[in-house]
């Protein structure tokens, strides 16, 4: 099932996206968002997303700048951002920066951000099968042993879950810590 996060300040934007994606994509779907970054970024931490669309102007952080986490966070998800500015300036600083996908400009053709969308998920399916295709073939050439190239299997279905913290006796410790 594909994955897609939204960020957007505005509640109404991200209603009317997700409304349109759902309309436009389907119901098998999964679609996330939020208004918050910090909220984006922790739940990147958990689960992994085909697709990330982030308005650009927000109080706390810009499009780019949380895109930018993104792609530290999670490499092969494409990244999409969103804005009311055909700022030259900013659209060469989204690219760059944080290697934006597509630059999607408000007020959307409903019919063309479905498109582009449906681009992104493509490539989303595109970049992992390479993923699991190299590794595949670091297995076969002796460079990735049997357990890693699972461990990468796994934390590509959900990132964290390999990630295991030990307390000083041996036990297991949860998120918290």
């Amino acid at each position: 099932m594909q994955r897609i996060l939204l960020l957007d300040d505005e509640h109404h934007v991200l209603a009317a996206i997700k409304r349109s994606l759902r309309a436009g994509l389907g119901s098998d779907l999964r679609i996330e968002e939020t208004a918050d970054p910090e909220v984006a970024l922790a739940r990147l931490r958990e689960v992994a997303f085909d697709v990330v669309i982030s308005d650009f102007r927000m109080p706390l952080m810009t499009g780019v700048e949380f895109l930018g986490l993104v792609r530290a966070i999670q490499p092969k998800a494409v990244r999409m951002v969103l804005s009311a500015s055909s700022d030259s300036e900013n659209l060469m600083r989204a690219v760059n920066d944080a290697e934006v996908f597509r630059y999607l400009l408000k007020p959307w053709d409903e019919k063309d951000l479905l498109g582009h969308v449906r681009s992104a998920l493509e490539r989303a399916d595109q970049l992992r099968h390479e993923s699991e295709l190299a590794d595949v073939g670091r297995h076969e050439f002796g460079k990735l042993n049997a357990t890693e190239l699972e461990r990468r299997r796994l934390e590509a279905l959900e990132p964290g879950l390999t990630q295991v913290t030990w307390g000083p006796n041996g036990e297991v410790l949860g998120p918290d810590g």
